[in-house]
């Protein structure tokens, strides 16, 4: 009996990699519309989102938007959060979206493949967003709650971050029987790494210094969508996703997969 075919997938990171700057930040910032945060609370995440971008990503950093974010949300229920996120993602889809990586998204889908968002955003943003453009599912950080649906300050599952990124999608390829060596993971962070170093093929997508270097001692490609404001709702977008994203597509990850 002929052996069942594996699935090809592609992994794609969020913060600076689909989605301009941090995520944690958009997300504050909405919810301290709607009295989850004080302001105190917002001009922290600003600080927290603003040295993210100026020097990537820092895991005393993280911990601590963590904790502050998990003290915010117990007491409030997921269906809250949930009514809050589909606005929020609407928010991010027409503003923050670079659209050069929204160009390699469809280019995968395309190709008829699975097309994963792995990020440490907590599950309901992300899988809000999958939902939004068109992924296959997320896999996000899982905040602990009560059988009735209301947040504790206490997460479900470990962060999805470093090597738990790593571990989610090994585990996930084995149940949906995905071929990582065929497959493709995209992320601007060297946090990245142990997820990038799991697939056939890691992409450096608006890489910080350090994963630049490593892409470049290791041949991987490189692309940076940073250049100008582009932004998907804008006219220029759509021709940027072909100046900026098809093009390096058409380049650097069409040529890497066997003709039909």
């Amino acid at each position: 009996m002929a052996s069942e075919r594996r699935s090809t997938a592609a992994f794609f990171d969020i913060d600076q990699t689909l989605v301009r700057g941090a995520s944690s930040y958009h997300l504050a910032r909405e919810l301290y519309w709607h009295d989850f945060f004080s302001f105190r609370d917002i001009a922290f995440a600003f600080r927290q989102s603003l040295l993210y971008l100026l020097l990537g990503e820092d895991p005393n950093r993280i911990d601590k938007i963590v904790r502050r974010a998990l003290r915010a949300m117990k007491g409030h229920s997921v269906a809250e959060v949930m009514a809050i996120g589909a606005d929020f993602v609407t928010d991010l889809y027409d503003e923050r979206l670079f659209a050069g990586t929204v160009n390699i998204l469809r280019q995968h889908q395309a190709l008829g493949h699975e097309v994963w968002l792995v990020s440490a955003t907590p599950q309901e943003v992300t899988g809000l967003l999958a939902q939004r453009v068109g992924a296959t599912g997320s896999l996000g950080t899982q905040v602990a709650t009560t059988d009735d649906g209301v947040y504790l300050e206490e997460l479900r599952t470990p962060l999805m971050h470093g090597d738990a990124k790593a571990r989610a999608v090994k585990q996930l390829a084995a149940e949906r029987n995905i071929d990582l060596a065929a497959s493709w993971a995209y992320s601007d962070s060297k946090s990245a790494l142990p997820l990038l170093s799991l697939v056939g093929h890691p992409v450096a997508i608006n890489p910080d210094t350090a994963l630049r270097e490593h892409a470049k001692a290791h041949g991987w490609p490189i692309a940076d969508f940073r250049g100008g404001i582009r932004f998907l709702h804008t006219r220029s977008a759509r021709r940027s996703a072909y100046l900026a994203g098809g093009v390096w597509v058409a380049t650097t990850l069409l040529r890497r997969f066997p003709r039909r």
